[in-house]
């Protein structure tokens, strides 16, 4: 079983913090204070995680897991609805940050999760559980549990294009984005990207995942994570006050997208832009740096 990590969402920047008191106590053999033993820490965890081995690129996989609790319990409730901040996202990201994967599976009533992914390419594949729990006021509205997974097939690791590209063409559609003259971490600042066809018109967006555009971030090197939406005004189960609501984006014109940013430490970070034009649902790269 590989390893899991459990990292609160950087959306939160107020963490609860709990203060611990050492005791210390001298004495001689068979005298003095015994400190009390203290258990391991209990945290949410991916279980049951398959596939387990290396899994074959190009060839269809069912990856399949489920939660547990701080108290060993299956986790079987997740907040639900018409917008994109439900259930569970289930992100796929290539180590180089060459390509992405990005499902919202079913939710089985026992809490099990399954979906049935392709990897397109070989090589070594970073996984990112985003979870939605509904379990009262008292907890975390989302965080995220991560492990890897190792595709099989020929790998070689591509270089991030400069952050100089602001213009992609993706199937025909032109992205231009309009970025601040410098980006900071820890700051809450909007971008805008604007989108026209081959002819030159600005497009009409569809609706994917309950959103009309998905901004996911990663830190090149420690794959820090950042993920928000873009919402139509009128959408108010995609502009619902959630964690990261105060950098949530706007597409209130033809071809227009407003993204939020707010990611937790500077350097270089790629942006993966998805939206849905056309009934296709594009992803648009854009390598970003970041200051402290």
């Amino acid at each position: 079983m590989k390893a899991v990590s459990y990292l609160l969402d950087v959306r939160w920047k107020a963490a609860a913090a709990a203060g611990l008191v050492a005791l210390a106590g001298c004495g001689s053999s068979g005298g003095g204070l015994n400190a009390p033993k203290i258990g391991k820490a209990k945290s949410f965890a991916l279980a049951g995680f398959e596939p387990a081995g290396t899994v074959k690129a190009g060839v269809p996989t069912t990856v399949s897991f489920h939660i547990t609790q701080p108290s060993g319990a299956t986790l079987t409730t997740f907040r639900t609805g018409a917008g994109p901040h439900t259930g569970v996202h289930l992100i796929f990201v290539r180590k180089d940050l060459s390509l992405i994967i990005h499902r919202h599976p079913p939710l089985q009533a026992d809490g099990s999760v399954s979906q049935q992914v392709t990897f397109p390419t070989g090589g070594p594949w970073h996984v990112l559980v985003d979870v939605y729990p509904d379990l009262g006021a008292n907890t975390l509205r989302n965080f995220q549990l991560t492990t890897d997974l190792d595709v099989s097939g020929a790998y070689r690791a591509v270089p991030l294009p400069p952050p100089s590209a602001t213009t992609q063409t993706v199937d025909g559609d032109r992205f231009a984005i309009k970025l601040p003259k410098t980006i900071r971490s820890l700051r809450p600042q909007f971008f805008d990207i604007s989108v026209t066809d081959a002819a030159g018109k600005a497009v009409t967006f569809g609706t994917w995942y309950g959103a009309t555009a998905h901004a996911i971030f990663f830190q090149q090197g420690s794959l820090a994570y950042f993920h928000t939406h873009v919402c139509r005004p009128e959408a108010t189960a995609c502009t619902k006050a959630v964690a990261g609501s105060a950098i949530v984006g706007k597409a209130d014109k033809p071809g227009q997208l407003q993204v939020g940013t707010l990611l937790p430490t500077g350097g270089t970070w790629k942006l993966f832009l998805q939206t849905k034009i056309g009934g296709k649902v594009l992803t648009v790269p854009y390598t970003l740096k970041v200051a402290s």
